[in-house]
């Protein structure tokens, strides 16, 4: 039965987090975060990438502990794993070589139960996510909603008081999302059964709304809690009705006023330090890109934020991470929440596909990163290793995917025409 005195069950109090890179440079991840979470709630976390909501997630379930600040677990300090929370990960995460029941078992044995009572629990679990017919069934069988489906009997049978989920409808296909996050509003309105709060990651504001009674914003590097949006819409909730797109412009416009601030910077001094900063690359492909500033100029040059990501079905999240994308090579300007061509960018999207090239690896060179990377390649001769630059990468961006960066940096280094990546040798050459 749920717990009926309304106290929270988990506590972040006054959390951050710092990660050491390779050279001893310090990252902040998390900046004083204190958020409750409730019984009979579902709270979801928004926020841009580099705000640390997975690792607050971890955080919560005891996986990592806080560099300060405590979380508490029915009022007492958790150390160690929290014994109320399973986790569903956004990549699955099930043991290849396992079937669809050894997979939900082994969590369960864990718990040191008898055997008959783990086999009880995993068929209880299998038979709550619609599985049946498929205990005998492996991973590689398995379509990718069928695989997160196991993913939530496995943390549902060990019968959770918070079930944690980190973006996990991320990787399956809208339908099978649709259905998904009415399946688990279906298993946690049981007041009967755990679990009695749910506690899930989101890079959509949609999904957001439709899941959750609280949404907390975060904002990044490093991720603070911005402010907490209580929805007190009824479900089923109706994503067309004008109360819940409200909601929704209200949340963009926190996240758009916090990402994208319109600063006015009238005497910039660069200091040495900032001389040899590194900006990281926000992971979207060129064709992204030039995508947003085609659709601008079908718009005549400008259009508000959220319009973009209404016409032309690109989560808004991604909207998002383009347009800062643009923004760092001085093609777009966001002024407020709008998003409208530089005269750089009129020029591009006019340009022919050879000044396009020309305009783009100019402005890339306007970027840190791409000059080392240059500088790397002339002080070895006009080549150097993707190990070289990986590790280059590590040091300089030590809380970004080196390997994600590598990729991004070659697809606009090859679309700039400024260098070219010779798989077979593993070398970046100029192009």
């Amino acid at each position: 039965m749920r717990p009926s005195n309304g106290l929270p069950i988990c506590e972040l109090r006054g959390v951050q987090m710092r990660f050491t890179g390779p050279k001893g440079k310090v990252q902040r991840v998390l900046e004083d975060i204190r958020l409750d979470v409730r019984p009979e709630e579902i709270l979801s976390l928004i926020g841009p990438n580099g705000s640390g909501k997975s690792t607050l997630l971890r955080i919560l379930c005891g996986l990592l502990e806080p560099t300060q600040g405590e979380v508490r677990h029915h009022g007492e300090r958790l150390e160690g794993l929290n014994p109320g929370v399973a986790m569903v990960f956004q990549s699955f995460a099930l043991y290849p070589w396992m079937t669809v029941e050894e997979n939900v078992r082994i969590v369960v044995r864990a718990r040191d139960l008898p055997e008959h009572e783990v086999r009880e629990r995993a068929h209880q679990a299998i038979r709550k996510v619609g599985l049946e017919g498929f205990e005998e069934a492996f991973p590689r069988e398995l379509s990718r909603g069928t695989k997160q489906r196991v993913g939530v009997a496995r943390a549902l049978a060990v019968d959770p008081e918070i079930l944690v989920m980190d973006e996990p409808f991320s990787q399956v296909d809208a339908l099978t999302a649709e259905a998904l996050r009415a399946e688990i509003l279906d298993i946690w309105a049981d007041k009967e059964r755990n679990p009695t709060a749910i506690v899930m990651v989101s890079q959509s504001i949609r999904e957001a709304l439709l899941m959750a009674d609280r949404v907390a914003v975060l904002s990044g590097s490093p991720g603070t809690l911005r402010t907490i949006v209580d929805v007190p819409l009824p479900r089923p909730r109706d994503s067309r009705s004008p109360e819940f797109m409200k909601l929704v412009d209200h949340i963009h416009d926190i996240i758009t006023s916090a990402e994208l601030p319109d600063v006015l910077v009238t005497t910039p001094v660069a200091s040495s330090a900032q001389e040899d900063q590194v900006e990281p690359l926000p992971m979207v492909q060129s064709a992204d890109i030039l995508g947003l500033l085609e659709f601008l100029e079908t718009q005549g040059g400008t259009s508000d934020l959220f319009q973009v990501a209404s016409h032309t079905h690109v989560p808004f999240e991604k909207v998002l991470t383009t347009v800062k994308a643009a923004e760092m090579l001085d093609l777009v300007d966001t002024p407020k929440r709008l998003v409208l061509l530089t005269p750089l960018g009129k020029r591009f999207v006019n340009a022919n596909m050879d000044d396009r090239k020309d305009l783009w690896r100019a402005q890339l060179l306007e970027l840190r990163l791409f000059r080392v990377v240059k500088e790397m390649m002339d002080l070895e001769e006009g080549e150097v290793s993707k190990e070289a630059i990986v590790l280059e990468l590590a040091t300089r961006l030590p809380m970004e995917d080196p390997e994600q960066t590598f990729e991004t940096l070659v697809a606009w280094g090859r679309f700039g025409e400024l260098f070219a990546y010779r798989e077979e040798r593993g070398v970046l050459t100029p192009e």
